[in-house]
């Protein structure tokens, strides 16, 4: 079974559906992968399909649909246009790119989220969201469908690290979180009219974590941790049915399922551990029960070591494994909390790991994918390369501090704590510098984000998308065909 699969309680998953599909955010929706339908090892130059350079740079995870890949981009100083891209899954041919003007344009740098909102896809539109604030539904051949300007209706949004929630969504509604310092809102969108179902108010706060569906009491739930409360809804009505307020440093990670009415929460320390005491207390398995008419929250046990960085704790096979910001793995039973091991991984990973079959996918941000063996027990069972020049944990954020002191660019501060990671191809004042491999520009060598039906794994960075198969179905030479 593939373990992020079980946030999702959306009705249209069953896996003998076709065409398959990863629809949403961590595969929500998504269509069941076989166990060992992915690549177990991979090098620059070994089970890559195809990688295909995009229009823009982004940190959104791509989505698929049948023979269709969808990923968003922005492109511009100031973030000045948006684009969506549709790629053949097949050999990485761009078929279509959509491409509308930014809503409110910002300065475009390296300390904020860049299109970091992944989209959404179903049968009969691919709808995305824009940390500008542009909502737009489109076609499979790259039609508008309709197109809202969210700053423009709700108020511009103020945010030092840039919006980063992805949308969630059921058969007839996209769900849209929008947590800032202005006045922060989650809004029902109806997919096929655009229209609005319901809007409920939020407290403001700095955070880029996502809405998940999950199901609570045998009926789905959309849940929201970010930023100082974990909040559960109705999806139909926009309701809080419950809150919880005693967590912080909840800005990035999305709960996962590890059960019903049972979920995972994760909390990061920060770049400078400012969040390291309310993050300590803040991950845990939490269960929501319904006694008397009212859904009550609970911890069902703690973890005060373990501790993500964006990448969310996940469960697979009843175990919850976390990946901290030095590559330490933590693996638990998921029912008690008993840890099993801690052991050196490899990478922090800015996206969420991937149970599949035996094996856990740790995918490291800076191009180091460590495979171990799911179970109680630590196995390694492959390091792959994605490009040349991947690192060990740490390496590649020491060159990048020492570029930035030689370029004069200044330090992080409080607002670089959004979605770090890369620049695009060094423009935009930013201070890294390009390397190139087989005439393609890899400047933003970071895994940000994946997609997986049966015999493709699809990875993006800044902005590239690869595709990795097994050694039946790869071009061997890792080239574009």
């Amino acid at each position: 079974m593939l373990g992020i699969l079980a946030t999702s309680v959306w009705a249209n998953d069953a896996s003998t559906e076709a065409p398959s599909k990863w629809p949403a955010f961590l595969g929500q929706g998504a269509t069941q992968l076989s166990p060992e339908s992915l690549p177990l090892e991979w090098s620059p130059t070994s089970n890559i399909a195809w990688h295909t350079k995009l229009t823009g740079t982004g940190q959104s995870s791509p989505v698929i649909w049948g023979n269709q890949v969808f990923v968003t981009s922005i492109e511009g100083s100031m973030k000045n246009e948006c684009l969506v891209t549709c790629l053949s899954l097949d050999d990485g041919q761009i078929l279509w790119t959509y491409q509308t003007p930014s809503a409110q344009p910002v300065r475009s740098n390296y300390f904020q989220s860049r299109s970091a909102p992944t989209p959404i896809v179903d049968a009969e539109s691919v709808i995305a969201f824009f940390e500008t604030g542009k909502l737009v539904a489109l076609s499979h051949d790259g039609k508008e469908l309709w197109t809202r300007n969210l700053s423009e209706e709700y108020g511009e949004f103020e945010v030092r690290i840039g919006l980063a929630a992805s949308l969630a969504q059921n058969d007839k509604t996209a769900f849209v979180l929008v947590d800032h310092e202005g006045p922060s809102y989650l809004l029902a969108v109806d997919k096929k009219s655009g229209k609005t179902q319901w809007k409920t108010e939020r407290f403001s706060r700095q955070s880029y974590a996502s809405p998940t569906i999950l199901s609570i009491g045998g009926k789905p739930q959309l849940v929201c941790s970010s930023a100082g409360s974990i909040d559960g809804y109705d999806p139909e009505t926009g309701e809080m049915l419950w809150t919880y307020e005693e967590v912080g440093g909840n800005r990035a990670c999305t709960p996962l399922a590890l059960a019903d009415g049972r979920f995972l929460i994760g909390a990061s320390p920060g770049m400078h551990d400012e969040h390291l005491d309310d993050a300590q207390q803040s991950n845990f398995a939490m269960s929501i029960q319904k006694k008397e008419g009212e859904f009550e929250p609970s911890v069902l046990w703690r973890t005060n070591k373990a501790m993500p960085t964006f990448g969310s704790p996940m469960v697979h096979q009843g175990l919850a494994y976390w990946v901290t910001a030095s590559g330490v793995l933590y693996c638990f039973d998921a029912e008690t909390g008993e840890q099993l091991y801690v052991k050196r991984a490899g990478q922090p990973c800015w996206a969420t790991p991937l149970g599949l079959g035996d094996r856990i996918y740790l995918f490291g941000k800076d191009g180091l994918t460590t495979v171990v063996a799911a179970g109680r027990e630590f196995k390694v069972l492959a390091k792959n390369e994605l490009f040349d020049g991947a690192t060990e944990v740490g390496e590649a954020d020491i060159k990048r501090r020492e570029q930035r002191h030689q370029h004069g660019s200044g330090s992080e501060g409080e607002g670089s704590s959004g979605r770090r990671g890369g620049s695009s191809g060094g423009e935009e004042g930013d201070s890294e510098r390009p390397t190139t491999r087989d005439g393609l520009i890899f400047a933003e060598q970071v895994q940000y984000g994946y997609a997986a039906v049966d015999g493709s794994l699809v990875i993006r960075t800044g902005s590239v998308v690869h595709c990795l198969r097994n050694p039946s179905k790869a071009n061997q030479s890792g080239e574009k065909p």
